[in-house]
């Protein structure tokens, strides 16, 4: 039998064994969670399908040279039920009435993408369907020059306002045919068309009529924050009222967060009532905010990716994102949103620029989003 000495021994090496081994598990070198992905994937669990309150959990898909399944995995891992695909017709100037349409890749215009031509909306939307998401279709028009933006369209006659319906029908009546025919989900039929929504309901109210024939999904139009969303006079004509929401919500960098709750309050109250006016739900076509510590200032412009020094402000856009859902989330009006934008296959050592813009991957404001669509 082992005598009192012997046993005691044993034990001490034993101890020391154990210490040894938690001293090595304590200093071993960990992968940090480098990305608002990389935690949300390691503290999730499994993917649990969203509520099913049938609201549109969308964000703004960037149209690519391909898309896979791979690429719609991090959209399911956060929550994400709907994706909107945006061909562009080409105009040359703000007064031309004329729109090309350009359905296939790579050629002509500004050298379209695959994502934009009719194969890539096609194939896209059905790797998305694959996986659970619905696509909403959502044309824009691209002025060559002598614009920034479609709000400058505008034109100088009767005779060419007629000859821009007859052209823009041609060019929206192709997509409603296109998402008929491929059972897109949802359809667009103009986004921040200002001049032309405000002051030609009558020529809109034919126009809807006519893809009404065509397309049997539900309809929006993407109206501009500014004020276009309160001066259309069709929304009845249609499903959902849709603003872009870049609304301005504060004056000074790096907000707190119950700054920018208190600066929704306007927003909010002026949302309502367009809502009250036309008893139709809310749809945010699009929404968010850069990298930057101005987010806020002007949700709508671009960093500038010239400046010798840009700050990169991940805090401030993941503020922004929270402010955002805590006023509207809740709201049993909000058909639901989509996020600008998503880049497909976007790593988070990806380009710089890519750093600074609107996506929220890689980044804290991806987390809010999760979190918020997942409820």
């Amino acid at each position: 039998m082992p005598s009192f000495r012997t046993l005691a021994r044993f034990g001490l090496l034993l101890l020391g064994l154990l210490l040894l081994c938690v001293s090595v598990w304590w200093h071993w070198p960990r992968r940090p969670a480098t990305s608002a992905t990389d935690s949300l994937s390691a503290t999730a669990g499994p993917v649990l399908p969203p509520p099913a309150d049938n609201r549109m959990r969308g964000v703004n898909w960037v149209a690519a040279d391909s898309a896979s399944s791979t690429d719609m995995e991090p959209l399911v891992r956060a929550h994400i039920t709907w994706i909107a695909q945006t061909p562009f017709g080409w105009q040359a100037a703000a007064a031309q009435p004329e729109i090309r349409l350009h359905t296939g890749s790579a050629k002509g215009g500004r050298g379209g993408y695959w994502g934009e031509s009719d194969a890539g909306l096609i194939f896209t939307a059905q790797q998305a369907r694959q996986r659970g998401i619905k696509t909403l279709l959502k044309p824009h028009l691209w002025l060559r020059n002598g614009g920034t933006w479609p709000g400058d369209i505008n034109m100088t006659t009767s005779a060419d306002w007629q000859a821009w319906f007859t052209s823009y029908s041609t060019f929206i009546l192709h997509y409603a045919e296109l998402a008929e025919a491929n059972g897109l989900e949802a359809l667009c039929i103009g986004t921040e068309l200002e001049h032309a929504s405000v002051a030609h309901e009558k020529e809109w109210r034919a126009l809807i009529r006519q893809i009404r024939k065509v397309y049997h999904g539900p309809l929006t139009y993407a109206a501009n924050w500014s004020g276009e969303f309160e001066q259309i006079k069709f929304w009845d004509a249609l499903d959902y009222i849709g603003i872009q929401a870049y609304f301005p919500l504060s004056k000074t960098t790096a907000p707190e967060k119950a700054a920018l709750l208190a600066a929704w309050q306007e927003p909010l109250r002026r949302i309502e009532a367009v809502h009250k006016r036309f008893k139709k739900p809310v749809l945010f076509t699009e929404v968010g905010y850069k990298t930057t510590p101005d987010a806020a200032i002007e949700p709508w412009a671009w960093p500038d990716r010239m400046a010798v020094v840009t700050s990169v402000d991940e805090t401030t856009q993941r503020v922004c994102y929270e402010a955002l859902f805590e006023t509207f989330w809740t709201r049993p009006w909000l058909r639901g949103m989509f996020i600008w934008k998503w880049y497909p296959g976007l790593q988070p050592d990806g380009p710089v620029r890519r750093h600074l813009d609107f996506t929220p991957q890689h980044k804290p404001a991806e987390r809010v989003l999760a979190e918020w669509y997942g409820r």
